[in-house]
């Protein structure tokens, strides 16, 4: 197969794969007449920006509660877990080998039994419908994540880079802050971005754990959204493209930094 065939052929899947997110721009600027149109518009012939200003007018606090979860989860996933992958890459505690295989299962447990499980604490805690409580719950699927891959990526820093602040007078803590972090930059735009991500788009223990809660993520806003407004499409295809921005705008971003910080440790030297 030539170069030319298979960068068609890379082309045409990505097109098809692609396609429903075009769909989505599409119909976010076609008017409430046109979107029973036969054959259907494959661009929007008399677009329209009524959705765009519904979702402004409607969709603010979703995407203003959103934010403040997907920031606050990143915060506490990364003082959580780059300590935790510093000690099980060069401090090696007992146990370490252990602690790293309970993490990698914690990452299979299905999202649904935990929020369950989350539900049944935060009724008790009273924490119930609350972005703290959102924040604790993603943060949960995000740090055995997150310690992993600084586990990962710290095991690839040259202990001696680490001896000679030893020698220089740096403690433990002292190496970790001004020695550890600086290189991992790879690593905590990883992580951060991936947990961001998590948080953003977390539908599960948002439905059981703030379903009823005056501060709501936009994935409930578009949920209930299409409940209220199942006719109004251009709006909803709008908030799925508003709420689509922070996140592919981030990816473009960090990619480089991302690919890096995931293959961090893949090989030895």
């Amino acid at each position: 197969m030539t170069r030319s065939v298979k960068t068609l052929t890379g082309l045409a899947l990505t097109a098809i794969m692609l396609f429903p997110v075009y769909w989505m721009i599409n119909v976010s600027f076609t008017r409430d007449t046109d979107m029973r149109h036969e054959p259907p518009h494959l661009f929007p012939v008399h677009g329209t920006l009524e959705g765009y200003r519904a979702v402004l007018d409607q969709q603010g606090p979703y995407l203003g509660t959103s934010l403040l979860i997907g920031l606050g989860t990143v915060v506490l996933t990364l003082v959580l877990s780059a300590p935790a992958g510093y000690s099980l890459a060069k401090l090696r505690p007992a146990g370490g080998g252990v602690l790293s295989f309970v993490l990698l299962m914690a990452q299979m447990i299905p999202g649904i039994i935990m929020a369950m499980g989350f539900y049944a604490v935060y009724l008790r805690l009273g924490v119930l419908n609350s972005a703290a409580g959102l924040v604790l719950a993603d943060s949960t699927i995000a740090v055995p994540f997150g310690v992993l891959i600084f586990t990962a990526f710290m095991s690839g820093i040259p202990d001696d880079l680490m001896n000679a602040a030893v020698v220089d007078g740096a403690g433990r803590f002292r190496t970790f802050w001004s020695i550890v972090l600086p290189v991992s930059r790879n690593a905590i735009v990883t992580v951060g971005l991936f947990t961001f991500l998590w948080a953003w788009s977390d539908f599960v223990f948002a439905t059981t754990l703030d379903g009823g809660g005056s501060q709501q993520p936009i994935t409930l806003g578009i949920y209930h959204y299409i409940g209220n407004n199942n006719q109004q499409w251009n709006a909803i295809m709008a908030t799925a493209v508003i709420a689509s921005i922070p996140a592919t705008l981030l990816l473009i971003l960090a990619q480089r930094y991302v690919a890096a910080g995931i293959t961090a440790g893949a090989v030895k030297d």
